[in-house]
């Protein structure tokens, strides 16, 4: 089997779920993201091992804000603003992933993560825009999310380029091995970090 057909796989299991979890919400949301957010601590410790107390702390809010910023916008928010996060972050993903393959030929950052490239930067972007802005516009969301998807899709390429460079200084090519073709939870959710935490805070300022 191919890596692409592994990973397409592997990411339709992982957008069901998230779907089918963020629809039920309550109890099982809850149980689900902290069970999340303590694999990426665990992932986060093993890469950072040796650092420092300072980097161990890091961690823990690393792991922590985006949970508890995942639950507050499906708790207050519900769960239109939820998908809006997941289109975001997914779409910026899944653009960047082919735009890169199909386009890329300037590398964006060759001495962290040498296989990005401009190109695939901004067709995550353009994905994120447009789907976003699409969503907000059908579910009738706060006219500022228009502007926030490109901005967020940005932060979401920012969050995966740090966590490569921390993979980068550790010396290891993923921060697990239990997703094929994906890595670990921090490989997954790098993206998904200063999203969510980034929607949470519009949330909490009337943006929404």
């Amino acid at each position: 089997m191919s890596e692409l057909f592994v990973r397409t796989v592997t990411g339709l299991i992982l957008i069901v779920a998230a779907l089918l979890v963020a629809f039920e919400g309550g109890y099982l949301l809850a149980v689900v993201v902290a069970g999340i957010a303590t694999a990426m601590f665990y992932e986060w410790t093993r890469l950072t091992r040796g650092w420092g107390a300072l980097w161990y702390i890091g961690g823990f809010f690393y792991a922590l804000l985006p949970a508890l910023a995942l639950l507050w916008v499906r708790e207050r928010a519900g769960i239109d603003l939820l998908l809006w996060v997941f289109i975001v972050t997914w779409s910026t993903d899944i653009g960047a992933y082919f735009a890169g393959r199909a386009f890329g030929r300037r590398k964006l950052a060759p001495t962290i993560s040498p296989g990005k490239t401009v190109e695939g930067l901004c067709g995550g972007i353009v994905a994120a825009t447009l789907l976003g802005g699409a969503w907000v516009l059908g579910v009738a969301l706060g006219k500022p999310l228009l502007i926030a998807a490109p901005l967020f899709a940005l932060a979401a390429q920012a969050g995966d380029l740090f966590e490569s460079a921390l993979k980068r200084r550790a010396g290891v090519k993923d921060s697990g091995a239990w997703l094929p073709g994906h890595g670990g939870a921090l490989d997954r959710l790098d993206g998904l970090v200063p999203v969510a935490v980034l929607t949470a805070a519009a949330q909490l300022l009337g943006l929404t």
